[in-house]
């Protein structure tokens, strides 16, 4: 079962936060609301997010001196500020303090959106070349080296086969869009190139097959799943095994 992205949310304006936690909520979205500043660095500090959406103009506690407290606890998580029309001197503030994008009100709700997925797809994206090592059941993925270890047989990768089971392995039992691997790792979206990412797919998967509990499924008109056994499955199993 995929992990939502949790979203914090914070605006004072009563009926726009209702809308827009709705909204989320109905794209897939788990999303927490705050009316003011005070209340919601009390629910931050409290809960685990994954992206935040702060309005500028709010009582108790401006958006500005919230985020630049949020960004005391967790200087990583993206930030998109919602702020009212010509005001450019906030806009400035904004991305002083370490915003990731703004809109402007009013706004399209699924400009928003688009502008979510852009900035996880990036966060990703940077999380997948920061990380050197990835292990999944009985897999091991060094990225530095390119050398799969699944079931206790090495394979040494080559560069396009690295690349791509890093970005599967960072949107692990996600949804890995097709575009964004093409863009990712070809630089370009074309058929020619949309062909020689599906041979990758399947060196991939007979790579893959000696456990049995990961494997690369498709989805759809959007991209791959790489499938992999969650932490409480794995401990299971070594329990299992070590009781065998």
């Amino acid at each position: 079962m995929e992990e939502k992205l949790k979203i914090f949310l914070c605006e004072d304006d009563e009926n726009l936060g209702m809308l827009l936690r709705e909204y989320l909520q109905a794209k897939g979205y788990e999303t927490d609301l705050y009316p003011d500043g005070e209340a919601g660095f009390k629910g931050f500090v409290k809960t685990k997010y994954d992206l935040c959406i702060v309005d500028i103009m709010m009582p108790k506690k401006d958006g500005i001196t919230l985020v630049k407290e949020i960004r005391s606890i967790n200087s990583e998580i993206p930030v998109i500020f919602l702020t009212a029309k010509n005001m450019k001197e906030d806009v400035i503030e904004g991305f002083k303090v370490g915003a990731d994008d703004y809109i402007t009100k009013p706004f399209s709700m699924e400009e928003l959106v688009l502008r979510i997925e852009a900035i996880i797809r990036r966060v990703r994206g940077k999380k997948a070349k920061e990380q050197q090592v990835y292990k999944f059941g009985s897999m091991i993925f060094d990225t530095q080296k390119q050398l799969l270890t699944i079931a206790g047989q090495q394979t040494k990768l080559t560069t396009k086969e690295s690349e791509l089971l890093a970005l599967l392995c960072a949107h692990a039992n996600d949804i890995l869009e097709r575009n964004h691997a093409l863009k990712q790792i070809w630089e370009e979206d074309t058929y020619f190139n949309a062909r020689s990412m599906d041979v990758y797919i399947t060196k991939l998967r007979k790579l893959l097959k000696p456990d049995p509990n990961i494997e690369i499924i498709n989805i759809h008109g959007k991209g791959y799943k790489l499938i992999v056994p969650t932490e409480e499955e794995s401990s299971e199993a070594q329990v299992q095994q070590q009781q065998q």
